[in-house]
């Protein structure tokens, strides 16, 4: 298992060139179950109502969640894919910074489950999250 440090370094870098990097999605802390993410909100995160649109935060939930799998999962052997997610949106936000805390409901040899807590910087719930995701093993041997 590689350190905390270089795991973050690894994710973020990551993100390059991707819908995180666009939103601005930055992994700030992980842990033996866990994985922590931030997103500023601003315009570009907006519905038309000009609050944190739901797809924005979607987007940051899967970002996190999916990468709590795929961290904790033997990449050489196996890939992360996505099955389902929801949402419940609990409150709104207009500006600031929101946080993403995904640990696992479940961590089975081919399935997790996900949830993951989308907070403001009063640490208020903003959404709670919750996502399956399936871990197949490569084809043609991992290569």
């Amino acid at each position: 298992m590689i350190n905390e440090i270089d795991t973050l370094d690894v994710l973020n870098k990551m993100c390059s060139d991707t819908l995180m990097e666009h939103l601005g999605i930055t992994y700030t802390e992980v842990g033996e179950n866990y994985l922590v993410a931030e997103m500023p909100v601003t315009p570009n995160h907006w519905q038309p109502m000009k609050i944190l649109h739901g797809g924005a935060t979607l987007a940051l939930a899967e970002s996190v969640g999916s990468a709590l799998s795929v961290i904790k999962t033997d990449i050489k052997k196996y890939e992360v894919k996505g099955m389902e997610i929801n949402a419940n949106h609990i409150r709104s936000i207009r500006t600031g910074t929101v946080t993403a805390k995904a640990h696992f409901i479940h961590k089975g040899s081919m399935t997790h489950i996900v949830e993951v807590n989308i907070l403001n910087e009063q640490e208020k719930l903003i959404s709670v999250c919750r996502i399956t995701n399936i871990i197949l093993k490569k084809q043609n041997g991992g290569k």
